[in-house]
């Protein structure tokens, strides 16, 4: 007797629209003179971050993101590249993560995050056009306009228009992801993708600090429909500066019992050597989501981990 597994019979046609998005996505960074690269999945350090925890494999752990040695590839002359692969994040599981999951990350050289703002925002109206969403798609029951511009919102202003408290109030109450995720995040993207820009220092994880004023850091998200889609700085380059960070986070890290990670100390030393440069991570499973008005990320794998 032949049994089929109706559950992917029904995702067929999103895995199509998926390949198809992934297809357009390589064309415009291979247009865009960029090299293609992949670095090992499996890494003897993580950066130390205290929202995120990597999987352990044997001594080493599964990528959360592919950050590290791509930085090293900067360092070392590369000055265009990207990589399309998987990440793995312990804990993760919801209609919007799942453990292992696909990320695009990119990197330029000699450009800061307001080039990346642009070249995001040229990416995906690129892939929507060619892949036949043309300027708008639907999500949730609303439209989302891709044509320029998009929308550009400092987290400050964001606090002002939509939350109880300031900023600084938030960040002294220790209340900024909350306020973040329940009363600003449902508000961006919904009439156009929103870029949500300079974040308090304290929030700059790998950023540069803003000369003008080294409270904020020079990082953005992006979101599409109420949902963050992407992440991306203009880099840190000082090795001293970032060492003081991983060694706060990770103190941080011993503080909630999480088990330590070691410094990287190859990325660190040849840190100093990469020169001015901007970088984003892109979640492709919740862009896929969002191009397909779906509910859930497990509409748009193959497998969720429950499947297998």
């Amino acid at each position: 007797m032949t049994v089929k597994n109706w559950t992917l019979v029904r995702r067929q046609d999103a895995l199509k629209k998926r390949a198809a998005l992934l297809q357009a996505i390589r064309r415009f960074f291979i247009d865009h003179r960029y090299l293609e690269v992949e670095t090992p999945h499996r890494i003897p350090s993580p950066a130390p971050e205290s929202y995120i925890d990597a999987i352990p494999s044997g001594d080493w752990f599964l990528q959360t993101s592919p950050e590290l040695c791509m930085k090293r590839l900067l360092a070392a002359g590369y000055e265009r590249i990207f990589q399309i692969c998987r990440c793995w994040r312990a804990g993760e599981r919801g209609s919007l993560h799942l453990p292992e999951f696909t990320l695009l990350e990119w990197y330029r050289s000699e450009s800061d995050y307001l080039d990346l703002m642009d070249e995001c925002e040229a990416l995906i109206q690129t892939v929507a056009t060619d892949t036949g969403w043309g300027e708008k798609i639907s999500s949730r029951g609303r439209e989302i306009h891709l044509s320029s511009p998009w929308e550009r919102l400092p987290v400050e202003e964001a606090f002002q228009r939509f939350s109880r408290i300031s900023m600084r109030e938030a960040m002294g109450n220790g209340l900024f992801d909350e306020v973040i995720v329940q009363e600003i995040e449902p508000r961006l993207g919904i009439e156009k993708p929103t870029f949500l820009y300079d974040y308090p220092a304290e929030r700059g994880a790998l950023a540069r600090l803003k000369k003008e004023d080294p409270s904020l850091a020079e990082r953005f998200e992006l979101y599409l429909g109420g949902i963050e889609i992407a992440n991306a700085f203009s880099e840190l380059t000082d090795p001293k500066e970032q060492r003081e960070r991983f060694l706060a986070e990770e103190a941080y890290r011993r503080e909630q019992k999480k088990s330590p990670y070691a410094m990287p100390e190859k990325f660190l030393i040849e840190l100093m050597a990469m020169p001015p440069s901007a970088g984003i991570a892109l979640g492709i499973d919740r862009l896929v989501m969002v191009f397909l008005d779906g509910t859930s990320i497990d509409e748009v794998v193959a497998f969720t981990p429950e499947e297998l």
